[in-house]
């Protein structure tokens, strides 16, 4: 019985100093070395200082930036507590929310024409999700170009020009990153006026 006990108690402690520290501390170092960008967070600098991470949706409040879709992780865009509503399509709450959301961004988008596009009201499963389609970045583009004081023509090829195509040709839909999106507005059209988010 000792001479088990001794083999399991080995076979456990060099099990876990393999799987539990070796094999991450090697992963985590060749990522570094041949992907140092993603590795790192992908993280996005504006004027020297960090904004964000270019994998993680952060809310936009001035009606001179793109808006993600909502967000039900934690507080909303909370990256420690990913994680969607878990309402399901009977949900009064759900429909209630849609509701308000769908009145919301009527009322901000005033010329904005056609249907308020789903996934502007709709959360992503992980609440985090910081991409749109190109159809509700160009849903938005005249409430942004009032805010800002240009062109509705301007916004649209920041849109068409940000847009990403689906991997490998034939994997996931046409996407825009909405932070960078962002970021793009701002060094295309800087000012104070549109400094905050």
């Amino acid at each position: 019985m000792k001479t088990e006990l001794l083999v399991a108690l080995r076979m456990t402690v060099v099990t876990l100093v393999l799987t539990g520290l070796l094999y991450p501390l090697a992963i985590t170092g060749l990522a570094q070395a041949a992907f140092p960008y993603r590795a790192g967070g992908s993280l996005l600098t504006k004027d020297g200082r960090v904004v964000g991470s270019e994998l993680i949706a952060q809310g936009f409040k001035s009606p001179a930036y793109f808006q993600p879709r909502p967000s039900a992780a934690g507080d909303g865009y909370d990256a420690t507590g990913s994680s969607g509503s878990n309402l399901g399509p009977t949900s009064q709450k759900l429909r209630d929310r849609v509701a308000a959301d769908v009145a919301r961004l009527r009322s901000d988008n005033p010329q904005a024409a056609g249907a308020v596009p789903v996934e502007l009201v709709t959360a992503s499963g992980s609440g985090l999700d910081p991409h749109l389609s190109p159809e509700a970045a160009r849903w938005q583009a005249p409430r942004i170009a009032a805010a800002r004081g240009v062109a509705p023509k301007e916004i649209l090829d920041l849109v068409e020009a940000r847009t990403e195509a689906r991997t490998f040709g034939l994997l996931g839909e046409p996407r825009v990153n909405v932070l960078l999106l962002n970021l793009d507005l701002d060094r295309r059209f800087p000012g104070p006026a549109h400094a905050g988010s």
